[in-house]
């Protein structure tokens, strides 16, 4: 299982795709999800680190996301296919994304609000950068 395997066209435009989809998402949900942290929008800006420091972390942390899908779907799945992809990426989130969320968002005290939108996203996250990578193939 070599990195140099992974296509890194699907794994780039895997992340643009989620990164399209999280600006939608989080559009649409803005109110929602500004009460669903407990703070004022003006106190989630002050500890953000500017206005686009959020951006270049998730941009980050999906690119890292999608090189995954892309390492490991034909490893585990034995091929990239849409299916593959999409599959791999749902019990991932089931296995390790929301898991993980519902255990540190339990232990902050945050609301389950809070998990549904986040942990929504990011099910879609794995569905469409599944997908995208099964498309691409290798």
């Amino acid at each position: 299982m070599s990195h140099l395997a992974v296509n890194w066209l699907a794994v780039v435009l895997a992340m643009i795709a989620s990164m399209a989809l999280g600006a939608a998402w989080y559009m649409g949900l803005s109110k929602q999800w500004i009460a669903a942290t407990g703070k004022t929008e003006k106190q989630i800006m002050a500890g953000s680190g500017g206005p686009a420091t959020p951006f270049i972390w998730a941009a980050g942390c999906q690119l890292i996301m999608a090189y995954f899908l892309a390492l490991l779907t034909p490893a585990l799945m034995g091929e990239i296919t849409v299916y593959n992809g999409i599959l791999l990426g749902v019990h991932m989130w089931l296995g390790f994304i929301i898991t993980s969320m519902i255990l540190n968002h339990r232990y902050q005290g945050m609301s389950w609000n809070l998990a549904l939108i986040d942990g929504g996203y990011l099910l879609l996250v794995m569905i469409v950068q599944g997908a995208v990578i099964g498309v691409m193939g290798r």
